[in-house]
């Protein structure tokens, strides 16, 4: 391990093999770090926090901090981080505000400078958060979604796979999977055709899912309505199918947010 005489680590903390630690990094104990991992200068990591094999945390990032939920009261809870992920500069990441309870970070994800990740959100994989992305608690941000810069999104939100959502946008509802949506409040703009392509979906695929989206968000119809005309017009693909169950589930919580209890 590579570990600079001025990191300050509790010796219960747990370093895997071939570990980097820069100077006057802080690693509290109950913390795994796991093989590969390099933890950047000024780096914090709280306790209850476990970053995956070939993590590499940037300067002055915090991770593992109590959450900034006034309800909060001190009890045990964790955050958990995959593999190869790459948390960019002064990134901030909240564990959970229940006790046993986690935030949770997929793998392969890069986190640029300045975002943040609330408490209990959960994020799968392959996901890129452009600078200053703010992902509020309780939020779901499924595989291959992108951000662009300073996108701010209201708790409990759930954003679909391969969604990409335009800088500078406002997130108060669900986003839909396989969709280009931006604004403020944001909406959707078109199918992200790119981002299914580069995920290997068929022209078939893809055709089936511009059909769907033009139903659901260029006609007259309703949700439900549109959802019904899809399924009865042929065999929906996968794809269309989980577009199609992910609208419905939307109005199941308030204002627009499955997850949402109130």
């Amino acid at each position: 391990m590579n570990i600079h005489p001025t990191a300050i680590i509790d010796p219960q903390a747990e370093l895997g093999k071939n570990v980097t630690v820069k100077p006057h990094a802080i690693i509290e104990g109950n913390t795994q770090i796991g093989d590969d991992c390099i933890i950047g200068a000024y780096v914090v990591i709280r306790a209850g926090t476990t970053l995956g094999a070939g993590t590499e945390i940037h300067t002055g990032a915090v991770l593992g901090e109590p959450p900034q939920d006034i309800k909060y009261e001190g009890q045990e809870s964790y955050l958990i981080i995959g593999c190869h992920n790459h948390i960019r500069e002064f990134a901030t990441i909240h564990r959970a505000s229940s006790a046993g309870q986690s935030t949770q970070i997929g793998d392969h994800n890069l986190l640029m400078a300045y975002s943040h990740v609330g408490h209990d959100a959960v994020l799968g994989n392959n996901i890129i958060m452009a600078n200053n992305v703010g992902i509020s608690g309780h939020c779901v941000i499924e595989d291959n979604v992108n951000f662009g810069g300073m996108v701010g999104i209201h708790q409990f939100v759930t954003i679909g796979t391969t969604a990409m959502i335009g800088g500078f946008s406002k997130i108060v509802r669900d986003v839909p999977p396989y969709m280009i949506v931006g604004g403020n409040p944001a909406r959707p703009h078109g199918l992200n055709t790119r981002g299914l392509q580069r995920h290997d979906m068929s022209s078939q695929q893809i055709a089936a899912l511009k059909h769907a989206y033009r139903l659901l968000f260029r006609s007259d119809l309703n949700v439900s309505d549109a959802v019904s005309t899809i399924l009865e017009q042929s065999d929906p693909t996968a794809e269309v199918r989980r577009l199609t169950d992910f609208m419905l589930r939307i109005d199941e919580g308030y204002g627009g947010r499955q997850l949402d209890p109130h």
